[in-house]
């Protein structure tokens, strides 16, 4: 993985790849730059035997305020194509996390604006601090959150994504996990740490290819209709786990009353 100057990247033994939004000095705000080296670390990342979770977190006072002053002025100097290359570089990294086999899990504090919330709803989990505010402040300037709404909305539905895109209001951390946008909310840094160290926990009990499966079976089955076809899907994936070495491995070690070997 290449050296990054806006972002930080640290793996642990165990499987465990932080990535760190670092650029306290501008809250974390998204440019070009962050943007491709998001890219470059989520590809290197999805594709390392070395890691079994992800976890996304800001430097500084906040998670991210979203796009860059600077980046948004030089935009509005652009050509549709050039502003299209722009927003689709954007566009394929929150791809890249959303695709991501691993489990990811954001932790928000702070604030998180416009183009952070679509990584955090791109996340298959999210913790947020009490007191952090979250807003779509896009139609404000007369724009659209047109690159994190399919997060947005997969995450929270379409009727609270209209309403607070059309709005553009602040919200809080408790009212994000209602809507589920965070699945759960700590009342302070060290609640967040311990969350994310239980939710770890869980994820490493798990079989890491059942866990990557499980992700893609949600992917796949969601907004399907519920018919033979999809009985089918469903038996023909189950009948293929239970013949994988995984599957097997935690089948023997469940009814041998142990720990499966990658729990050891």
């Amino acid at each position: 993985m290449s050296d990054y100057t806006s972002i930080e990247l640290d793996l642990s033994p165990a499987g465990v790849a932080v990535v760190l939004l670092n650029r306290p000095e501008e809250k974390n705000a998204l440019n070009a730059h962050v943007v491709d080296e998001l890219r470059d670390v989520f590809s290197a990342i999805a594709k390392s035997p070395n890691v079994r979770m992800l976890i996304i977190r800001g430097a500084g006072e906040c998670f991210s305020q979203g796009a860059d002053v600077k980046w948004m002025r030089a935009a509005a100097d652009y050509s549709e194509h050039d502003n299209f290359e722009d927003a689709m570089a954007f566009a394929e990294m929150l791809r890249e996390l959303n695709d991501m086999p691993h489990p990811t899990l954001a932790l928000v504090h702070g604030q998180a604006r416009g183009g952070a919330i679509g990584m955090i709803a791109a996340c298959d989990m999210a913790i947020g601090m009490a007191g952090t505010g979250f807003c779509f402040s896009e139609v404000k300037l007369g724009l659209i959150p047109a690159a994190v709404s399919p997060y947005v909305v997969n995450a929270i539905g379409p009727r609270w994504a209209k309403a607070l895109f059309i709005t553009a209001e602040t919200f809080d951390a408790t009212f994000a996990e209602k809507i589920g946008l965070l699945q759960y909310t700590a009342k302070d840094q060290t609640e967040m740490d311990m969350l994310a160290e239980d939710l770890t926990a869980k994820v490493f009990a798990a079989g890491p290819q059942a866990v990557g499966d499980a992700k893609q079976l949600v992917n796949d089955i969601h907004g399907l209709e519920i018919d033979h076809a999809l009985s089918r899907l469903t038996a023909k994936r189950i009948a293929h786990r239970r013949m994988t070495d995984e599957g097997k491995e935690g089948l023997e070690a469940f009814l041998e009353n142990r720990k499966p070997k990658w729990a050891d």
